[in-house]
């Protein structure tokens, strides 16, 4: 591949539900280093960073021979965090920037090559990210499974916490599409993007992904066939260590 991909993954330690949750203990790694490793595997990446503001994760990173790049406190999103990163990294405007959460230590590598797939095709796509056909039943009223519409050539439509599509009729079905968070940017709309005010229904659903679609961005909606569990709670957590240590099918 001829562009250069870059993986950078946004890692706060302050956190409402799970302080600390880079840092939680993962089957003897910090989960970040999960993260990190599973990035290096995609075919595609020339090479990862973690972007904190933390020197508690920083110093971490660092003790396990990953990079990591400082950043402001000040970021409203992890994508405004991932800009300052690609700033002090100095990337090129043509580089695609892949955002990876660093609270889904279970993601498969190749998701990272499905994201970019879109942006190595077609020039004209600022933005991609994943989606997921939902298969637990649960997940499609769950507002921390956000959902996703999108139409026939691919392009996002709205995300949202709540339930959508909605079906009104009895009798009918509908396929619901959660969103992954792993997102593929072009390295010159990461400009653009950090440029715009917050948007209206982006403050409502505390979905970043909406400012662009407020603003006219498309965004481009790769359905992947491999699920990733986030890890928002100690509960969580505990799952996924199960789930590596074979006590727990996915």
């Amino acid at each position: 591949m001829s562009l250069q991909v870059v993986c950078i993954i946004p890692s706060r330690y302050e956190s409402s539900r799970f302080p600390g949750k880079p840092l939680a203990d993962l089957c003897g790694k910090p989960m970040i280093q999960h993260v990190y490793e599973r990035v290096l595997r995609a075919k595609s990446v020339s090479f990862a960073a973690v972007a904190t503001d933390d020197e508690r994760i920083f110093r971490a990173v660092g003790a396990f021979g990953g990079r990591a790049v400082m950043t402001a406190a000040r970021h409203r999103s992890g994508t405004d965090r991932i800009a300052e990163a690609v700033d002090v990294l100095g990337l090129a405007d043509d580089a695609i920037v892949v955002n990876i959460q660093g609270d889904q230590p279970l993601f498969e590598p190749a998701q990272v090559d499905e994201v970019v797939g879109p942006l190595v095709e077609d020039p004209s796509i600022p933005m991609s990210t994943l989606i997921y056909r939902i298969v637990r039943e649960e997940e499609i009223t769950h507002p921390n499974a956000v959902k996703t519409v999108f139409d026939e050539h691919g392009f996002a439509l709205y995300f949202s916490r709540s339930s959508i599509p909605f079906v009104r009729d009895r009798g009918k079905k509908a396929d619901y599409y959660k969103h992954h968070g792993i997102y593929a940017y072009r390295r010159a709309f990461l400009r653009t993007f950090t440029s715009l005010p917050e948007g209206v229904l982006e403050r409502l659903e505390a979905l970043e992904q909406l400012r662009a679609l407020e603003r006219g961005y498309r965004i481009r909606v790769v359905v992947t066939p491999h699920d990733s569990v986030e890890v928002d709670t100690p509960e969580e957590l505990e799952r996924v260590r199960r789930l590596i240590t074979g006590q727990e099918k996915g």
